[in-house]
Protein backbone atom coordinates (compact mmCIF):
# COMPACT_ATOMS: atom_id res chain seq x y z
CA UNK A 1 0.00 0.00 0.00
CA UNK A 2 1.06 3.41 -0.68
CA UNK A 3 1.13 6.32 1.59
CA UNK A 4 1.89 10.37 1.56
CA UNK A 5 3.40 11.83 4.88
CA UNK A 6 3.27 15.77 5.17
CA UNK A 7 5.38 16.67 7.63
CA UNK A 8 7.54 19.79 7.98
CA UNK A 9 9.95 18.67 10.89
CA UNK A 10 12.88 16.94 9.00
CA UNK A 11 13.35 14.27 11.50
CA UNK A 12 10.15 13.39 12.37
CA UNK A 13 9.19 13.10 8.44
CA UNK A 14 12.29 11.34 7.70
CA UNK A 15 11.46 8.82 10.96
CA UNK A 16 8.23 8.18 9.85
CA UNK A 17 9.09 7.76 6.64
CA UNK A 18 11.74 5.26 7.39
CA UNK A 19 9.63 3.30 9.89
CA UNK A 20 6.66 2.88 7.59
CA UNK A 21 8.84 1.38 4.69
CA UNK A 22 10.50 -1.18 7.20
CA UNK A 23 6.13 -1.62 7.72
CA UNK A 24 6.23 -2.64 3.82
CA UNK A 25 4.58 0.40 2.88
CA UNK A 26 5.82 2.62 0.02
CA UNK A 27 5.97 5.97 1.04
CA UNK A 28 6.35 9.24 -0.42
CA UNK A 29 6.86 12.44 1.42
CA UNK A 30 6.36 16.27 1.33
CA UNK A 31 7.42 18.43 3.90
CA UNK A 32 5.25 21.29 3.23
CA UNK A 33 1.38 21.68 2.70
CA UNK A 34 1.62 22.85 -1.04
CA UNK A 35 3.77 20.12 -2.18
CA UNK A 36 1.46 17.42 -0.17
CA UNK A 37 -1.65 18.99 -1.66
CA UNK A 38 -0.34 18.79 -5.06
CA UNK A 39 1.18 15.14 -4.37
CA UNK A 40 -2.27 13.78 -3.30
CA UNK A 41 -4.29 15.45 -5.95
CA UNK A 42 -1.85 13.69 -9.25
CA UNK A 43 -1.81 10.32 -6.91
CA UNK A 44 -4.53 7.69 -5.78
CA UNK A 45 -2.94 6.98 -1.98
CA UNK A 46 -4.19 4.11 0.27
CA UNK A 47 -3.37 6.59 3.15
CA UNK A 48 -2.36 10.13 3.60
CA UNK A 49 -0.72 11.22 6.83
CA UNK A 50 -0.99 14.92 7.54
CA UNK A 51 0.36 17.07 10.30
CA UNK A 52 -1.19 20.45 10.63
CA UNK A 53 1.04 23.46 11.88
CA UNK A 54 2.65 23.93 8.59
CA UNK A 55 4.26 26.98 6.36
CA UNK A 56 2.15 28.04 3.91
CA UNK A 57 -0.84 25.77 3.54
CA UNK A 58 -1.54 24.42 6.76
CA UNK A 59 -2.94 20.44 7.52
CA UNK A 60 -6.67 22.24 7.48
CA UNK A 61 -6.45 23.98 4.21
CA UNK A 62 -4.84 21.13 2.66
CA UNK A 63 -7.56 18.51 3.55
CA UNK A 64 -10.20 21.04 2.92
CA UNK A 65 -8.76 21.53 -0.82
CA UNK A 66 -8.60 17.45 -1.10
CA UNK A 67 -11.70 17.02 -0.42
CA UNK A 68 -13.21 19.08 -3.12
CA UNK A 69 -11.82 16.92 -5.39
CA UNK A 70 -10.95 13.62 -3.40
CA UNK A 71 -13.59 12.71 -1.18
CA UNK A 72 -12.11 8.85 -0.26
CA UNK A 73 -8.71 9.56 0.22
CA UNK A 74 -8.19 8.32 3.69
CA UNK A 75 -6.54 11.54 6.03
CA UNK A 76 -5.33 10.68 8.78
CA UNK A 77 -4.19 14.23 11.04
CA UNK A 78 -1.07 13.47 13.09
CA UNK A 79 -0.46 17.34 14.85
CA UNK A 80 0.57 18.54 18.50
CA UNK A 81 -2.78 20.42 18.63
CA UNK A 82 -4.84 17.85 21.54
CA UNK A 83 -7.73 20.34 22.18
CA UNK A 84 -10.61 19.18 21.81
CA UNK A 85 -11.75 21.95 19.10
CA UNK A 86 -8.68 20.81 17.05
CA UNK A 87 -9.86 17.36 17.26
CA UNK A 88 -13.60 18.35 16.18
CA UNK A 89 -12.40 20.84 13.05
CA UNK A 90 -10.59 17.82 11.91
CA UNK A 91 -13.26 15.36 12.03
CA UNK A 92 -15.75 17.83 10.82
CA UNK A 93 -13.33 19.08 7.80
CA UNK A 94 -13.29 15.42 6.83
CA UNK A 95 -10.34 14.05 8.28
CA UNK A 96 -11.09 10.04 8.86
CA UNK A 97 -9.05 9.83 11.93
CA UNK A 98 -6.72 12.08 14.48
CA UNK A 99 -3.44 11.56 16.13
CA UNK A 100 -1.89 13.65 18.52
CA UNK A 101 1.50 13.87 19.23
CA UNK A 102 4.08 12.46 20.08
CA UNK A 103 2.71 9.12 19.56
CA UNK A 104 3.40 5.50 19.68
CA UNK A 105 4.63 4.44 16.72
CA UNK A 106 2.71 0.80 17.11
CA UNK A 107 -0.35 3.34 17.42
CA UNK A 108 -0.19 5.02 14.32
CA UNK A 109 0.30 1.35 12.51
CA UNK A 110 -2.77 0.01 13.58
CA UNK A 111 -4.15 3.49 12.87
CA UNK A 112 -3.00 2.89 9.20
CA UNK A 113 -4.29 -0.48 8.81
CA UNK A 114 -7.61 -0.15 10.51
CA UNK A 115 -8.20 3.21 7.72
CA UNK A 116 -6.90 0.44 4.88
CA UNK A 117 -9.52 -1.72 5.59
CA UNK A 118 -12.07 0.63 5.84
CA UNK A 119 -11.38 2.15 2.80
CA UNK A 120 -11.45 -1.26 1.60
CA UNK A 121 -15.01 -2.10 2.91
CA UNK A 122 -12.93 -5.11 5.00
CA UNK A 123 -13.67 -4.50 8.65
CA UNK A 124 -12.83 -7.18 10.02
CA UNK A 125 -8.61 -7.83 9.78
CA UNK A 126 -9.04 -11.51 9.12
CA UNK A 127 -9.69 -12.71 5.68
CA UNK A 128 -10.10 -16.10 4.63
CA UNK A 129 -10.23 -17.26 0.80
CA UNK A 130 -10.38 -21.10 0.50
CA UNK A 131 -7.71 -21.99 2.53
CA UNK A 132 -5.05 -18.93 3.11
CA UNK A 133 -5.53 -16.54 5.67
CA UNK A 134 -4.24 -13.24 5.99
CA UNK A 135 -4.98 -11.40 9.54
CA UNK A 136 -4.46 -7.79 8.54
CA UNK A 137 -4.44 -6.61 11.82
CA UNK A 138 -0.81 -8.61 12.55
CA UNK A 139 0.09 -8.84 9.13
CA UNK A 140 0.66 -12.82 9.20
CA UNK A 141 -0.16 -15.41 6.75
CA UNK A 142 -0.68 -19.13 6.77
CA UNK A 143 -2.24 -21.68 4.43
CA UNK A 144 -4.02 -24.55 5.44
CA UNK A 145 -3.38 -23.90 8.91
CA UNK A 146 0.64 -23.45 8.29
CA UNK A 147 1.97 -20.22 8.99
CA UNK A 148 4.02 -18.69 5.85
CA UNK A 149 6.69 -16.01 6.12
CA UNK A 150 6.94 -13.38 3.92
CA UNK A 151 8.67 -10.13 3.59
CA UNK A 152 7.14 -6.75 4.00
CA UNK A 153 6.78 -6.36 0.66
CA UNK A 154 5.68 -9.76 -0.09
CA UNK A 155 2.80 -8.95 2.26
CA UNK A 156 1.64 -5.41 0.52
CA UNK A 157 1.57 -7.26 -2.71
CA UNK A 158 -0.53 -10.27 -1.10
CA UNK A 159 -2.61 -7.69 0.95
CA UNK A 160 -3.61 -5.73 -2.38
CA UNK A 161 -4.38 -9.02 -3.81
CA UNK A 162 -6.60 -9.82 -1.02
CA UNK A 163 -8.25 -6.31 -1.16
CA UNK A 164 -9.14 -7.16 -4.59
CA UNK A 165 -9.65 -10.74 -4.94
CA UNK A 166 -11.52 -12.28 -7.82
CA UNK A 167 -10.53 -8.98 -9.69
CA UNK A 168 -7.60 -8.51 -12.51
CA UNK A 169 -4.94 -6.08 -10.91
CA UNK A 170 -3.06 -4.70 -13.63
CA UNK A 171 0.55 -4.30 -13.77
CA UNK A 172 0.21 0.05 -13.51
CA UNK A 173 -2.17 -0.74 -10.46
CA UNK A 174 0.32 -2.69 -8.58
CA UNK A 175 3.35 0.14 -9.57
CA UNK A 176 0.72 2.63 -8.30
CA UNK A 177 0.24 1.02 -4.98
CA UNK A 178 2.69 -0.78 -3.97
CA UNK A 179 6.50 1.16 -5.33
CA UNK A 180 7.06 4.90 -3.81
CA UNK A 181 7.91 8.42 -6.15
CA UNK A 182 11.75 7.45 -5.79
CA UNK A 183 11.56 3.42 -7.14
CA UNK A 184 11.81 2.51 -10.79
CA UNK A 185 9.05 0.96 -12.44
CA UNK A 186 10.99 0.07 -15.32
CA UNK A 187 12.94 -2.52 -13.20
CA UNK A 188 11.56 -6.66 -12.70
CA UNK A 189 10.97 -6.09 -9.47
CA UNK A 190 7.43 -6.30 -9.73
CA UNK A 191 8.13 -10.29 -11.48
CA UNK A 192 9.99 -11.02 -8.80
CA UNK A 193 7.61 -10.53 -5.97
CA UNK A 194 4.94 -12.19 -8.01
CA UNK A 195 7.26 -15.36 -8.33
CA UNK A 196 8.79 -15.06 -4.54
CA UNK A 197 4.73 -15.12 -3.71
CA UNK A 198 3.94 -18.25 -5.55
CA UNK A 199 6.42 -20.11 -4.77
CA UNK A 200 5.53 -19.37 -0.75
CA UNK A 201 2.08 -19.86 -1.42
CA UNK A 202 1.68 -22.03 -4.45
CA UNK A 203 1.61 -21.46 -8.10
CA UNK A 204 -2.82 -22.02 -8.21
CA UNK A 205 -3.17 -18.46 -5.95
CA UNK A 206 -2.06 -16.04 -8.14
CA UNK A 207 -2.90 -16.22 -11.60
CA UNK A 208 -1.58 -14.81 -14.84
CA UNK A 209 -4.34 -13.12 -16.96
CA UNK A 210 -2.48 -12.75 -20.56
CA UNK A 211 -2.23 -8.81 -21.34
CA UNK A 212 -4.00 -7.93 -18.97
CA UNK A 213 -2.19 -8.65 -15.22
CA UNK A 214 -3.02 -10.71 -12.35
CA UNK A 215 -6.00 -11.53 -10.47
CA UNK A 216 -6.03 -13.81 -7.11
CA UNK A 217 -9.33 -16.34 -7.20
CA UNK A 218 -12.13 -15.67 -4.94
Amino acid sequence: MRLLVVEDEPYLLETLARELRDEGYAVDTADNGTDGLTKALDTDYDTVVLDVMMPGLDGWQVLERLRLEKSDTPVLMLTARDAVPDRVKGLEIGADDYLTKPCDLSELFARVRSLIRRSQDQPNPHIEIGDLLVDTAARAVSRDGERIDLTPREYAMLEFFVYRRGEVVSRTMLYDHLFDEDESSLSNLLDVHVCRLRKKLGSDLIKTRRGMGYCLDA
